[in-house]
């Protein structure tokens, strides 16, 4: 391996995309920018930076059902084009007709092949934005017009791909369309389908063990009620999951005041939060706040890979894709244990077990520890959308460590993740009171670290870190199992697969 880069490769992406989408919503470029079609990479240069913000103003960062799908589909898409051009490959939905080998001597055609893989996808998945979309292949000198069927240039190759993608996902189970809930979802995108219903309400936690929606705020004095976020997760169409192996962990006894462990276990699990949260380190919560974002933890670290060791547009696309989907399936997972157990989150039960009396614990922003009433005690991070058990970002860290362990054939990472004094998001101009560097030298050291983080941000217990770990590793053996099957082409077509 190369020596290691900084994770300012990260932060150029970011500040590179969001000045890139300023000026595509605006205008339409009036010239093409500059991007060689033989030597670049069309997805780190141009399609990510783009895509990156849209991602974040549609969801929070850490909202991973629909971040997560959004970056699986693109890379799906991706790779499906660029199979044709591969000796053996084949596409996930589509089974398109091999090309000469001299047609990819360089990368102009797998380039201009997932320009065109990308558009239908973003369409779909961002159909308000088609003015920008159509702006991000005109800034690079291609007519977002043409609508190719000739499968022997990349521009139809590409629209293939994404089309098939396209025509499979938007009737995954996810909901996309928001036609597949009954009359009353009708037309509302990713619109619950399965009927849960909290037992408890924000203002009532009438079972201790089971999920309580906490009450959030947008700001402006606006406050809402948590919703369980997209619970169709759980019944979505997989990539790699065997259809009849739910992967279900065992039960979160501890969460249960009244059950096998009793009151004593259920308080040791909320004392252990809090004790955690009365004594961070600026390390601990800068590392929770960079796996809460899973576009600069989880889509970074892929770039950072990809710079460092000078990989082709090939190699990226077929490492972004098979890490994606590994999270992707996790997610699956994760989903059904959740609406399985529908436990409790911290904040619930530290409320439940002490009331208003007073608790040790970090104090909000800028308080440092203090002794508060625990109903006014809050969690480092913003809590999820969803019941606790077990914990879907240290599956997803699981899932993707391990297929990359298995893709790259070692466990050496070598992520520097520096932080400036101040930049924290929860603590602006507070934390980290000095210039820090985060260190991943391994896949295992990132994999631990973000399960911890959730505890350290005080969102999960240390049995939902616990449970999660196994089952994502083996998650993330089936996605490498499922992409080498896919580049070797020994993959069967899908029931669904488009042949053009």
């Amino acid at each position: 391996m190369k020596s290691p880069i900084s994770f300012r490769l990260g932060r150029r992406l970011a500040g590179a995309a969001a000045a890139a989408v300023a000026a595509w919503s605006c205008s339409l470029p009036a010239q093409a920018r500059t991007f060689d079609f033989q030597t670049g990479n069309a997805p780190i240069d141009v399609i990510i930076p783009a895509v990156v913000p849209s991602i974040f103003a549609a969801v929070a960062p850490s909202d991973a059902p629909l971040v997560l799908r959004t970056t699986t589909l693109l890379t799906n898409a991706w790779f499906d084009a660029l199979a044709p051009y591969h000796a053996t490959a084949v596409g996930v939905y589509s089974r398109l007709p091999r090309r000469p080998a001299d047609e990819g001597v360089d990368d102009r055609n797998r380039n201009v092949a997932i320009f065109y893989a990308a558009l239908p996808v973003l369409e779909s998945l961002y159909p308000a934005e088609k003015a920008r979309w159509a702006a991000l292949l005109q800034s690079v000198g291609l007519d977002p017009a043409l609508q190719s069927d000739d499968l022997s240039t990349p521009e139809g190759i590409g629209r293939a791909a994404g089309l098939a993608v396209v025509r499979v996902r938007e009737a995954d189970g996810m909901n996309q369309l928001g036609d597949a809930g009954g009359r009353q979802f009708n037309r509302v995108p990713y619109a619950d389908t399965t009927g849960y219903a909290p037992v408890n309400t924000a203002d009532a936690l009438k079972d201790p063990s089971r999920w309580q929606p906490a009450v959030v705020s947008r700001g402006n004095g606006i406050f809402t009620d948590q919703r369980f976020v997209t619970p169709q997760w759980a019944q979505t169409l997989p990539y790699s999951l065997p259809p009849r192996r739910p992967f279900v962990v065992r039960p979160p006894v501890d969460s249960n005041p009244k059950g096998p462990g009793g009151l004593a276990r259920y308080k040791a699990q909320a004392d252990t939060v809090l004790a955690a949260s009365a004594q961070l380190t600026d390390a601990q919560k800068m590392t929770a706040e960079l796996f809460n974002n899973k576009i600069e933890s989880l889509g970074f670290v892929a770039l950072f890979l990809s710079v460092s060791q000078g990989w082709s547009v090939e190699r990226f696309v077929q490492y972004d894709f098979l890490v994606n989907l590994a999270a992707f399936d996790g997610g699956i997972t994760m989903w059904r244990n959740k609406a399985r157990y529908d436990a409790v989150r911290p904040f619930s039960a530290i409320r439940y077990l002490y009331g208003d009396n007073p608790v040790t614990a970090w104090g909000g922003p800028g308080r440092g520890t203090v002794e508060i009433p625990a109903s006014q005690w809050q969690a480092y991070l913003g809590v999820a959308d969803h019941p606790e058990y077990p914990s879907g970002s240290t599956c997803f860290c699981a899932a993707h460590a391990q297929a990359s362990r298995r893709y790259l054939g070692t466990d050496t990472l070598g992520w520097v993740v520096p932080y400036a004094r101040g930049s924290s998001r929860v603590e602006p101009g507070i934390t980290p009171t000095a210039d820090l560097q985060l260190s991943f030298p391994t896949w295992s050291q990132f994999e631990t670290d973000c399960g911890q983080s959730r505890l350290w941000g005080g969102v999960h217990f240390q049995a939902a870190i616990d449970a999660a770990v196994p089952v994502c590793r083996r998650v993330g053996d089936l996605a490498y199992d499922f992409l080498t099957r896919h580049i070797d082409g020994t993959a069967p077509a899908p029931a669904r697969v488009d042949r053009r």
